[in-house]
């Protein structure tokens, strides 16, 4: 499975973006889709996770409220929709995609696939 991030940028603290991940390669609706971040200097922690099917999400505490993830799986694709960006939300963002259970998701070495990273900068 190849997976592609994009729609990262720079923007004002309070502003929304969304992101989305494209996949190909395999079969989409199989895997559970996640959003993990690095901020520079620090490690890569876990934003999000949605099931395959899209029925069960979860979050970051530090997101919770703000972020939203969601798939298509017709379009192969799924989506990190960010509002009331702060600076602390400022990283490298991947999408990941692995078969693991809900318990195990929000450990990246659990995940397969990774996507490049696409930049997210917020100013204050």
């Amino acid at each position: 499975v190849q997976l592609q991030a994009f729609g990262g940028g720079l923007v004002q603290a309070g502003d929304s973006l969304r992101l989305s991940c494209a996949a190909s390669g395999g079969t989409f609706r199989n895997y559970r889709m996640a959003w993990f971040r690095q901020a520079p200097g620090k490690a890569r922690e876990f934003v999000s996770t949605i099931s395959p099917n899209g029925g069960s999400t979860n979050y970051a505490d530090a997101v919770k409220g703000r972020f939203t993830i969601s798939r298509t799986n017709a379009k192969n694709t799924v989506y990190l929709q960010m509002n009331g960006l702060k600076t602390e939300d400022t990283a490298v963002y991947f999408c990941a995609a692995s078969t693991v259970v809900l318990s195990g998701a929000q450990n990246e070495q659990n995940y397969y696939y990774w996507g490049q990273g696409t930049l997210v900068t917020v100013s204050s």
